[in-house]
């Protein structure tokens, strides 16, 4: 056939099949036009950073599994510690924050006690003024990346997404641990801990506009991990015992048995808290991908140890990438 004689339809950039397959026509439409490749949406991915005070150094460990698998979230929301690096993240200053915050030393979290007394045991400006070393403060709306935290109103209860205004000051609402540091005052009310509501706000990133939800959970196995161990060969694992080392000759050793130390009652409560809070949303809001890191050995206050929980976190999100690929989430693993 010369190419006089050929159909005209033929030089179309869409080509129509049509089957018929038990008395009913099927139609398909093989789209070769690169304007239409082009205007397809690719799913909006967001990434949800959960609470968890120390345990959250993991949260840069996902981050960075993130990133060198070439994934990039649209849209980044946190609750409490989970705001912090996820502030930070959006920022788009995430490597200076690492290297400004993440090498953390024992020392370090001493020189934060500015105690206030004052509806809380510490002021907190102090550990806010350190985590300014690691990004600029700027409005939440300026951020590279949609950004938003969670906080709770102690007025009401009631759950508050901070989303305007100065992003240190929602971070440092949001992670307002009652007891620990005092509430902030905000046009929105007097604010704590978002994690008394919604400790992975998976709703907050559907509302947001995400249609495919990573949600980075810290409270896996940590019930009970935070009382004291009475056999003292495994003294290592309460919260309190890099201070009992400190100043031993306070506390004698002894093999009776004794009551939980005071931190470890105020850790292992909140410890139930979010674990149950964390179970209840997340039945009613389930995300699409839930990153696990095994961070239970690690205590709430334990924020020196912060490469082991980046290590474990980096683990835990690169063997959930496969099922990024499955949600049509392309990853350089995939």
């Amino acid at each position: 056939m010369s190419p006089r004689d050929r159909p005209r339809h033929a030089t179309c950039t869409t080509l129509i099949v049509l089957r018929r397959f038990r008395g009913c026509c099927l139609v398909a439409n093989l789209i070769q036009d690169p304007a239409f490749v082009r205007k397809r949406r690719l799913p909006r991915l967001g990434l949800v950073l959960g609470s968890g005070a120390a345990r959250g150094w993991a949260h840069v460990g996902v981050v960075r599994a993130l990133e060198r698998a070439g994934v990039r979230p649209d849209i980044v929301c946190g609750t409490s510690v989970g705001a912090l690096v996820g502030a930070a993240y959006a920022s788009g200053e995430f490597d200076r924050f690492c290297t400004g915050t993440a090498g953390m030393r024992r020392g370090d979290v001493l020189s934060f006690a500015d105690f206030g007394f004052g509806g809380g045991l510490l002021k907190g400006q102090r550990f806010m003024s350190f985590v300014g070393r690691g990004f600029e403060d700027r409005p939440i709306e300026e951020l590279k990346i949609p950004f938003a935290a969670v906080a709770t109103s102690v007025e009401n209860g009631a759950e508050v997404w901070l989303r305007k205004g100065s992003t240190l000051n929602a971070v440092r609402a949001s992670l307002a641990m009652p007891g620990l540091f005092t509430p902030v005052v905000t046009e929105d009310g007097i604010l704590v801990d978002g994690a008394l509501v919604n400790p992975v706000p998976v709703s907050l990133a559907r509302a947001m506009g995400a249609d495919v939800v990573i949600a980075v959970d810290l409270s896996y196995g940590i019930v009970g991990r935070s009382l004291v161990v009475k056999n003292a060969e495994a003294g290592e694992a309460d919260e309190a015992s890099w201070l009992r080392k400190s100043l031993g000759r306070f506390w004698p050793a002894t093999d009776e048995p004794r009551l939980p130390a005071l931190l470890d009652v105020i850790a292992s409560s909140l410890d139930i808290m979010q674990v149950r809070i964390t179970r209840s949303r997340m039945a009613g809001e389930p995300p699409d991908v839930i990153v696990a890191p095994r961070l239970a050995h690690i205590g709430l206050l334990d924020f020196d140890r912060a490469e082991e929980a980046i290590r474990e976190g980096e683990r835990a999100m690169t063997a959930a990438l496969g099922g990024l690929s499955l949600l049509g989430i392309a990853t350089a693993a995939g």
